[in-house]
Order: structure tokens, then C-alpha cells, then sequence
């Protein structure tokens, strides 16, 4: 007998299950913005969630990300620091190259840090690490950084008259034993963008924020802040 309400019971109870998924199956159909407000509030806690690890990360990373001697830094007597990971042909990155020019030059006071990171393959490596070059021999970076963003297509001979013409010897980043020693550089960049969960280029980072893609706006509005003490920069 025990045993037969129990079975009768567990009947009624997956018939209410039923009943009740069918309901709400009939309410979301009969209102489908419910499912919009409920993706938007899940990429709100996600982006809070992203948000929170990605301060997190840059605080722990700061010595890396601003302070590591093997970067090109210009203004490096600025008060106030703005890193940017970029690739020289990411074509995001090339269109906000002379804005990044343009803040560097009209700013003295914002100390620019530059990570190469050659996400676009072989080309991409082969650019980044005549930039890296051109920072050891005392050459002029900016200027090559500007030449290689506005080099296109951005091949071989065309990273080699970049570096010509600002008088670096372009067979010299290619030495097996210099060229190891970039590599090593920009591997570290690039598990430096992991650790704090960069997802593409340009990336910039300003005290504890990162701002993603093409957003001068947002870098401005970053280095606002950060002038008026209102973000951490440890």
C-alpha cells in the first residue's frame, strides 16, 4: 500500500512538472521580451564578472605592463601612464595610429607604453620585431611606429625601407641571436595579454581600466580620470 501512494505520488508530481513547464513554455512565447531582458541581464553579470577579474589582473601585473625596460616608452617622464597592445596590421590598430600619435605629442605629461603584439601572423611578428629592433639601437620608435602602421601591404620590403630609411640595419633584428631575444620579448607580451584577458587589438590600459578597440573617447576620458585621481594607478 506503501508503495502504491508513493508511485501515485511521484505520478502527480511529474504531471505538475509538466503542467507547470507548459505554462511557462505558453508565458515566454506570449512574451518574448522576457528572454531579451534575461540575456541582457546575464551580459551584465558577465561583463561585472570580466570587469572585476580583469582589475584584478592588471593590478598584479603592473610592473609588466608598465614598467618592463624592454618596451619603446615615449613621454617616458610623464606622470601619468597609458599602455596600448597593438599589431601593425590590425587594421583597428592602423586607424587609431595617428590619434595615438597625435596624444603622445600634445601630451607630455601621459607616459606611453607600446606592446607589441603580432596577433596576424608571420608579417605582424616580422614588424613587431623590427620595432623592438629599432628601440635597441637608440633609433627613433616613434617614427617607425607611425611608418609601419602607414606601410601597406606591410611585407618583408617594406618593413625593410621603414628600418632603411631611419638608418637601422633591417638584417639586424633577423640575427639568429637577436632575433631569439625579440621572440622571448614578445612571448612574454603575449602571456602578459593573457593573464589579464585581453581578447584583441588595440587594448589599452589606464590605471585599472581596459578599454578595447577603436575608443579614443574612452582613452581620453580614461586619462580624465586618472588625472583627477579618481582610478588607481598602483
Amino acid at each position: 500500500i506503501l508503495a502504491a501512494a508513493l508511485a501515485l505520488a511521484g505520478c502527480g508530481a511529474e504531471k505538475h512538472d509538466e503542467l507547470f513547464g507548459q505554462r511557462v513554455k505558453a508565458y515566454l512565447l506570449a512574451h518574448p521580451e522576457v528572454l531579451v531582458e534575461v540575456q541582457d541581464k546575464l551580459r551584465e553579470k558577465q561583463d561585472a564578472q570580466l570587469k572585476t577579474a580583469s582589475t584584478a589582473a592588471i593590478r598584479a601585473n603592473r610592473q609588466a605592463l608598465e614598467h618592463d625596460d624592454r618596451d619603446f616608452v615615449a613621454n617616458p617622464g610623464g606622470k601619468y601612464t597609458v599602455v596600448e597592445f597593438y599589431d601593425y596590421r590590425c587594421p583597428h590598430c592602423v586607424n587609431i595610429a595617428p590619434q595615438v600619435v597625435s596624444l603622445i605629442q600634445a601630451n607630455p605629461d601621459i607616459r606611453f607604453v607600446f606592446k607589441d603584439l603580432p596577433i596576424f601572423g608571420p608579417p605582424s611578428e616580422r614588424a613587431a620585431r623590427a620595432a623592438l629592433y629599432t628601440k635597441t639601437k637608440g633609433g627613433d620608435s616613434l617614427a617607425v611606429y607611425h611608418d609601419l602602421m602607414t606601410a601597406r601591404p606591410l611585407d618583408e620590403a617594406a618593413v625593410r625601407r621603414v628600418l632603411n630609411a631611419h638608418g637601422i640595419d633591417a638584417d639586424g633584428s633577423e640575427a639568429a641571436d637577436t632575433k631569439a631575444m625579440l621572440d622571448k620579448h614578445l612571448l612574454d607580451t603575449q602571456r602578459l595579454a593573457g593573464e589579464i584577458g585581453l581578447r584583441g587589438t588595440p587594448h589599452f590600459v589606464i590605471g585599472d581600466l581596459a578599454i578595447e578597440g577603436e575608443d579614443m573617447d574612452g582613452v581620453q576620458a580614461a586619462i580624465s580620470t586618472l588625472r583627477a585621481g579618481k582610478i588607481s594607478a598602483r
